[in-house]
């Protein structure tokens, strides 16, 4: 049967205390009295069976089992230090975390983040790019922005918008929607057929390309790829710049969309909520 290790905190101490050679420091360290150290070094011995300590009037000294036992708990002290660092985004007060979808982050958020970082110099932001919902499940964000359904979101998400399902070409592709390979976003209850349908434009053409986000299907349609039915929010800028091209007036509501809730209600929160909203409000093209 496999042996319980000890608590980590009393392999803690015990580095803390062999390192000053003084229970008194070691309490200083790690915000203890000099009694609880003393405790859990004693707790530590008659754990594993062995004096780690000799006591002595002027301070310690390490005996053998105590010099065996050091370089490896400080060894995996520093790894298991090493590994947290990876996960610290430094001091939060001025980190403005934002969990978003990775379409939104690529399409909307990237080309003006310059001119947000320039006008809030003092707050740092970190994104957190996702396709699916369960992605945001272990993100604490001041900020969500997902993709789905309302009923999806959870309750207080806004829609943006207003987002409409168009159709999309590169800027040299020839206007016939069945001109070229059609790509289709999976995992959303419209696509072409219910464009096609709506066109009044009679059998439709089945998509031979499948992706997992409208930002992807940009990407495809930028480099020629073929023909995608997209979000407006994502192609209304993209249209204006004259990087893509859009193949009809014709487009159709969808159920799915992107949603902005505001899980912390601080100001640097509201700040970018706001920030972006204007974007949004800015870039759209009726």
């Amino acid at each position: 049967m496999t042996r319980s290790m000890p608590p980590m905190n009393w392999f803690r101490v015990f580095e803390a205390a062999a390192r000053h050679l003084k229970f008194t420091a070691a309490a200083d360290e790690l915000g203890m009295t000099q009694s609880a150290v003393s405790q859990q070094i004693r707790s530590l011995e008659l754990r594993l069976g062995v004096q780690l300590f000799l006591r002595q009037p002027r301070g310690l000294i390490l005996t053998d089992s105590g010099r065996k036992l050091l370089p490896k708990v400080s060894v995996s002290l520093e790894h298991l230090q090493s590994a947290t660092e990876m996960f610290d985004a430094g001091p939060r007060q001025d980190v403005l975390t934002i969990a978003t979808s990775v379409s939104i982050a690529q399409w909307i958020i990237a080309p003006h983040l310059k001119a947000f970082s320039k006008a809030y110099p003092h707050l740092r932001i970190r994104l957190l790019s996702t396709i699916w919902a369960d992605d945001f499940k272990s993100s604490l964000a001041d900020i969500e922005i997902r993709f789905g359904s309302a009923s999806q979101v959870g309750q207080d998400a806004q829609r943006l918008g207003p987002d409409h399902l168009v159709p999309i070409g590169s800027v040299t592709s020839d206007r016939d929607i069945a001109s070229a390979p059609l790509i289709e976003a999976v995992g959303t209850s419209e696509g072409w057929r219910q464009w096609f349908e709506a066109s009044g434009q009679g059998q439709s053409v089945a998509p031979s390309l499948f992706v997992d986000s409208y930002g992807m299907a940009v990407s495809l349609v930028q480099n020629g790829a073929g023909h995608a039915l997209v979000s407006s929010l994502i192609a209304r800028p993209l249209m204006a710049q004259g990087q893509i091209a859009l193949l009809s007036d014709i487009k159709i509501p969808s159920s799915e969309g992107y949603f902005l809730a505001t899980r912390t209600e601080t100001d640097k929160a509201m700040l970018f909520k706001e920030w972006l909203l204007d974007i949004i409000e800015k870039g759209r093209i009726e």
